[in-house]
């Protein structure tokens, strides 16, 4: 009889359960590990606004990266149609607005994009919108706003949703065993024992310190709206100098509003300073925020390294 591989994987957040849920597909027996709930409460893919913007993000980050992104435009519907719930998913592109006094900022911005466009000319490149072009690609802000960028293609999911599908498509897998609060290290699997595992899949993220202590963290604060008043069809960036922001439309008039980051791994309640920034950027784009309920204020540490990657 044929040997069934057997892996480990460290760590329940998004990475981890999307390596389980792919090796179980490909014939694997699939021990998973997670330190805290099945909730994923201490998750990064959690807080994140799940946006899939390679060509936004090209003016931050290197091309390999900006690769991988316009990859997963396409690769994440596949994974999300093996999935037994739904995930929202859409990609009406991404809108950059400024306002008139950060129109050299915009320039900048726009001159990095365009030149990224053209190393990596598979992405659509990026059309200017005068007043009208706004109105018909998002007419709820454009009685505020006469130029903008529009990225075709981008897109965006339902982060939450996703953590909660994978979950249970791990959950109904025979081969598939879940264990909550079960904090493991590559070592308590090291070979020399009786039965070791086939693989050892370290996937903590900032809970592998102790193993590898070039990891760092850095902070984002995100606020979630309810926002019955605003209609934004598609992921909207506000070019600022201080604290640009990103603006991402989920289901049923939920807003994932952030922009902050910070060099720390702390991860205490977000600041005063930050919160009002966030939301009063955001009641710049539309009015209709100012009667937004705010659902959640959340932080989070992402795991990097010193080059960022």
């Amino acid at each position: 009889m044929k040997h069934k591989p057997w892996s480990v994987v460290l760590g329940g957040g998004l990475i981890g359960r999307l390596l389980a849920h792919a090796l179980a597909h490909a014939g694997h027996r699939v021990d998973l590990h997670e330190a805290q709930e099945a909730d994923a409460q201490g998750a990064a893919a959690r807080v994140a606004a799940a946006m899939l913007a390679p060509l936004a993000e090209s003016a931050i980050t290197e091309a390999s990266v900006v690769r991988m992104g316009e990859h997963a435009l396409s690769r994440w519907p596949e994974l999300i149609a093996q999935l037994p719930e739904p995930v929202f998913f859409q990609r009406h592109g991404t809108l950059i607005l400024w306002h008139r006094q950060d129109q050299a900022e915009a320039r900048r911005f726009a001159h990095i994009i365009s030149r990224n466009q053209q190393r990596q000319p598979s992405l659509p490149a990026p059309q200017t919108l005068d007043a009208e072009g706004i109105a018909q690609h998002e007419a709820a802000v454009a009685s505020r706003f006469h130029e903008a960028l529009y990225l075709p293609g981008e897109g965006q999911l339902d982060n939450r949703q996703l953590l909660s599908a994978l979950l249970a498509s791990l959950s109904n897998h025979a081969e598939v065993q879940l264990h909550w609060r079960s904090p493991r290290t590559p070592q308590d699997f090291a070979t020399g024992g009786a039965n070791p595992p086939d693989w050892v899949f370290d996937c903590r993220g900032l809970g592998a310190r102790a193993q590898w202590q070039q990891l760092r963290g850095v902070r984002g604060e995100v606020i979630r709206l309810h926002a019955p008043d605003v209609h934004l069809q598609r992921p909207t960036r506000l070019i600022h100098p201080r604290y640009p922001i990103y603006i991402a439309p989920k289901e049923n008039h939920v807003f994932v509003i952030g922009a902050t980051e910070i060099e720390t791994e702390d991860l205490s309640p977000a600041s005063v300073r930050s919160t009002l920034e966030l939301l009063s950027a955001a009641y710049t784009v539309h009015s209709g925020f100012g009667e937004a309920r705010i659902l959640e204020v959340a932080t989070q540490a992402r795991p990097t390294l010193p080059d960022n990657l």
